[in-house]
């Protein structure tokens, strides 16, 4: 049976960012998100052997919600440069595990997620949704789970109709109007000034939606009564705001979003490169990509502009006695222990 995993890029890369500690590579690059978002991929691809998949990013800080509000994410602070650096890192190295990628202007990566789960649930597809928004939550239905992410990008927990209605005795679609009365200060919407959580349940519970606590406000009193009527605009406005579009016009096919597993040619070399060493030996990989039969690979090329002399058993006497001479000396291996890894070469 096909299975669909859709993810949430911009929000899971942030976490990642925030819950690793600070790593870099040798050539000095950030790559603490990239290795914790890969680390969180690598364990969905195994657990839930996905056929398709999609990662979808936001493609710019703008989006059709600004025309109507124009503060909507107003109140967020600039993305950390060590954060900015690592999404082109992360594109590419998604490129090399074979992961389908798409973000598309004017949208953001929660509405590409909610127009793929649509199709995919109308054709009655399995469909995983992961990301750290409690939004997404509006997106659960028969066929898709929501795999919300918490503690960093380490513990997870899934949502259908059901749990959501064990937690919050809501439907997913009354998401919706819980964020449109308590508003979302990650997002600057602003909800009704005062309505947190607790109260917006409570009303949700006996009105059922923004609209229908707004046509109640008669069976209310004091000051709650006085501030849904003040700021009933901003509570239909947040609702608005805060609901998944799930009508994004898509130029990509069922088949674009195809998962055939992890190419280890082209991920070998990419882990490699950000010196992803623990990932690799996760994977079984090589730090190599194989060499198609006529070619010759770039160390081979390399080395041939270089004067190499390969030093056996007989030659150690010499070696010994130009030692005394040797600037540089550099081990090359492979594995996380030093003490424990195999030694590809030694070059003096």
């Amino acid at each position: 049976m096909d299975k669909l995993i859709l993810i949430d890029g911009n929000n899971i890369i942030y976490r990642a960012f925030f819950a690793m500690p600070p790593l870099t590579n040798t050539a000095g690059q950030q790559t603490n998100a990239v290795y914790g978002f890969t680390t969180m991929l690598l364990r969905l691809i195994e657990e839930h052997k996905p056929t398709h998949m999609i990662v979808a990013f936001d493609a710019g800080k703008v989006t059709f919600r600004h025309e109507g509000y124009q503060d909507y994410k107003g109140g967020r602070q600039k993305t950390p440069p060590e954060l900015s650096e690592q999404f082109p890192l992360l594109k590419e190295l998604l490129t090399n595990l074979g992961v389908p990628q798409f973000e598309i202007g004017n949208y953001e990566a929660d509405d590409i997620i909610g127009t793929i789960s649509r199709q995919a649930d109308e054709a009655g597809r399995q469909v995983m949704i992961v990301s750290g928004d409690k939004d997404m939550l509006q997106l659960a239905s028969e066929h898709t789970t929501v795999a919300l992410i918490r503690k960093g990008v380490t513990e997870v927990e899934l949502y259908g109709p059901e749990q959501i209605r064990e937690k919050y005795d809501l439907t997913p679609e009354q998401i919706i109007d819980l964020k449109g009365l308590m508003g979302d200060a990650s997002d600057n919407i602003p909800g009704v000034p005062g309505v947190g959580e607790k109260t917006a349940l409570k009303l949700l519970h006996q009105f059922g939606s923004v609209e229908g606590v707004l046509a109640g406000t008669g069976e209310l009193k004091g000051k709650m009564k006085e501030k849904l009527e003040t700021h009933a605009e901003d509570a239909v406005m947040s609702k608005k705001l805060a609901t998944i579009y799930r009508e994004v016009p898509l130029e990509h096919s069922w088949e674009d979003m195809v998962f055939n597993g992890i190419s280890a040619d082209t991920a070998g070399p990419a882990l490699a490169k950000l010196e992803f060493k623990s990932l690799l030996e996760r994977l079984s990989l090589s730090a190599y990509a194989p060499v198609a039969e006529g070619e010759e690979s770039t160390a081979e090329v390399e080395a041939e502009a270089l004067d190499i002399t390969i030093v056996s058993e007989e030659e150690l006497k010499e070696l010994s006695e130009a030692l005394a001479g040797i600037s540089a000396l550099h081990v090359e291996s492979y594995g996380d222990n030093p003490h424990r890894a195999e030694v590809i070469g030694i070059g003096l």
